[in-house]
């Protein structure tokens, strides 16, 4: 049993290194788009077959939403960059249940020792990983602010130098979206990381029966990452687009 907290290359394209996680990340990119261009290509005004499952995640998704925002119109304005997250970080997440984790792969020498390396690794835990979707998360709220508000006025509410508070309060906002980078990856990085290296530890020990409480676990705990990266990246786009006395 191997545990690594870096993702393990697989091959090297000249000096870039292909990792376990980069391959996942392509993967659910990949499934993703093929689902959304298959359902583009048959929307009906009555929906079937795959085409209604994904109405009915969009509508739920929306409607969830729409418990934050109390605003449908601003809710489907969000719903592009927060669906995108929260299915990405999902699938993602969910990979770690996949059968075979961390015991299909391929052996190499390392430090005079041979190690498994791994085929399948959930994408989520690879902090690179994690730390591209916190600045997806970040730059599209800062967007969408200066989309709405106006570049001039959305950069006003860090750059205000009118009265040496509103200064302070300005720099504050600015330390305060690079922290949500830093606290967004890790979040999700460290609780499937040590998702991972829970089910190996388990399916090493006791590979039968004993896992599914654990599996069964991981998969809630998958849910309910995306949908905290998801729902905090959704109240900082409605915080960002509303005009600074409100």
């Amino acid at each position: 049993m191997n545990i690594s907290l870096a993702a393990e290359p697989l091959l090297h394209v000249g000096t870039f290194p292909i990792t376990n996680t980069l391959i996942m990340a392509v993967a659910v990119v990949f499934v993703l788009c093929v689902i959304a261009v298959i359902t583009r290509r048959k929307l009906q005004l009555i929906p079937r077959g795959i085409g209604n499952a994904i109405e009915a995640v969009i509508e739920q998704i929306l409607d969830f939403m729409d418990s934050v925002t109390h605003d449908r119109a601003q809710s489907e304005r969000f719903l592009p960059v927060v669906a995108a997250i929260f299915l990405f970080v999902i699938a993602s997440n969910w990979i770690e249940l996949v059968p075979g984790l961390g015991t299909v792969g391929i052996y190499e020498m390392h430090e005079g020792k041979e190690i498994l390396i791994p085929f399948i690794r959930s994408a989520s835990a690879d902090l690179n990983v994690t730390l591209a979707v916190a600045l997806f998360s970040v730059v599209a709220t800062q967007v969408m602010g200066m989309r709405v508000l106006g570049v001039g006025r959305h950069l006003g509410k860090f750059f205000n130098f009118s009265n040496p508070i509103l200064g302070f309060v300005g720099i504050l906002e600015l330390v305060s979206e690079f922290a949500k980078v830093v606290s967004f990856s890790f979040r999700l990085f460290g609780n499937i990381f040590a998702g991972e290296v829970l089910l190996l530890v388990v399916t090493t020990l006791a590979p039968y029966v004993v896992p599914l409480p654990f599996l069964f676990l991981e998969f809630f705990v998958g849910f309910v990452q995306a949908l905290v990266f998801s729902m905090l990246t959704l109240v900082n786009l409605q915080m960002t687009t509303q005009h600074t006395e409100h």
